[in-house]
């Protein structure tokens, strides 16, 4: 069930982000698309505490990071 959700949630979150590349005029060939797997999970903790309660987010997910921000550690 762990790897459903996380395969689905990683779906729903590239989907959304190369829709937002083409929206903003970059170029995303299908073949690059079709070479990207749900499955990394490298963000996700498998040893911790899970919580389902979602938070209310507009369009149902969280905003995207912006790639000219530098990365949080």
């Amino acid at each position: 069930m762990v790897l459903n959700a996380l395969v689905l949630f990683n779906t729903r979150y590239m989907d959304a982000a190369v829709n937002q590349l083409r929206t903003d005029g970059f170029e995303v060939r299908d073949d690059d698309v079709a070479r990207l797997s749900p499955f990394v999970r490298h963000h996700i903790n498998m040893l911790g505490r899970y919580s389902f309660q979602l938070p209310d987010l507009p369009g149902g997910l969280r905003p995207l990071r912006d790639p000219g921000t530098p990365d949080e550690e």
